[in-house]
């Protein structure tokens, strides 16, 4: 498995496995059903690769995986339009609010690492790294930059094109939060695209492009795109599997997320494909490019689900430099 063969096509398609079946029972009499999930195209190749291996053993459960964005996901999640909510980010305050309000009650998991990748064309032969202040001075609003002399005396005077997660995906929330200071604060005068695969073809395709998206998607296709390094105030780091890990891949390092619908999981299907996500999650997390959590934070993830703890413990949490299993047993 890998992140390439997770195309924009299947996405839209939505990703499905198994004869379908209603109820919790299929047509042999065993489990079946379908588990309808949506959300962030980070998380995607995570969930379609658990749904794949979850549909092997059971054919007759049906699962549906889509690209919405972390926030166009939840969207239909406060609208009881999905089961399961992939996000790249905690849920917000104003999700959290709706929720409330509508009655959901929701399971917040985390289920990996990943740290976002700002790249350029592979052929690019002067960007070597970003402080935090020039990606502020790039992305913040009302930005002067269109040259790369713009960003850094010395650089060619030609057009820099920028490209990025659009506005409803969790990638750009974090990204804009680390970078400029608040969630969906950011110039507008770029290219964006829910699909992290249609950013790599992009990037890959423009020698003048700047752009930013999910580590696995830069480690898939990284022959044809350059991950430029990252100074969070201690040097120039470059996003490895090892750096997103301990944190020094900073500040662009995050958990990543699955939210369940409480009424949902006590669904049988629901109920067995968490199980078997959490249960493996550790195995394919890595096959597809990411960093799994801790082992502790599984185990702990999958305490919350057995005992259905409902609520965020991220909700407004600062995670840099905090560890996972510290926040996920302080509850909300």
């Amino acid at each position: 498995m890998n992140v390439k063969r997770f195309t924009a096509t299947a996405a839209v398609a939505a990703a499905a496995w198994g004869c379908g079946g209603g109820g919790g029972q299929g047509e042999s009499g065993g489990l079946g059903g379908t588990v309808h999930i949506d959300g962030s195209s980070t998380v995607f190749p995570i969930t379609e690769a658990v749904a794949e291996e979850f549909g092997r053993e059971h054919r007759d459960v049906r699962v549906t995986v889509g690209i919405s964005g972390t926030g166009g996901g939840f969207k239909k999640f406060l609208l009881a339009e999905s089961d399961i909510n992939d996000a790249s980010r905690a849920i917000k305050e104003a999700e959290a609010d709706r929720a409330t309000a509508v009655g959901i009650e929701f399971i917040e998991l985390p289920v990996a690492y990943d740290g976002i990748s700002v790249v350029v064309h592979s052929d690019n032969p002067f960007v070597d790294h970003f402080t935090v202040e020039e990606l502020e001075k790039i992305w913040q609003p009302g930005s002067t930059v269109q040259r790369w002399s713009d960003i850094r005396p010395g650089w060619p005077a030609d057009e820099v094109r920028l490209y990025g997660p659009g506005v409803d995906s969790g990638t750009f929330d974090y990204f804009t939060e680390a970078v400029n200071g608040k969630a969906q604060v950011c110039r507008a005068d770029f290219t964006a695209s829910e699909d992290d695969n249609v950013l790599v073809k992009a990037v890959s395709g423009d020698k003048n492009s700047l752009g930013f998206f999910g580590f696995a998607y830069y480690a898939e296709n990284e022959t044809a795109l350059k991950a430029v390094l990252i100074d969070g105030g201690a040097g120039p780091v470059a996003p490895s599997f090892e750096t997103i890990n301990n944190g020094t891949y900073s500040p662009l390092s995050r958990p990543i997320f699955i939210y369940v619908n409480r009424t949902a999981a006590d669904r049988a299907e629901v109920n067995a494909f968490v199980d078997y996500y959490l249960e493996h999650a550790r195995l394919l997390v890595t096959e597809v490019g990411y960093v799994p959590l801790p082992d502790r934070v599984y185990d702990l993830a999958r305490e919350r689900f057995a005992g259905r703890v409902t609520g965020s413990a991220f909700l407004g949490k600062e995670t840099m430099g905090v560890k996972i299993e510290d926040v996920l047993a302080g509850g909300r």
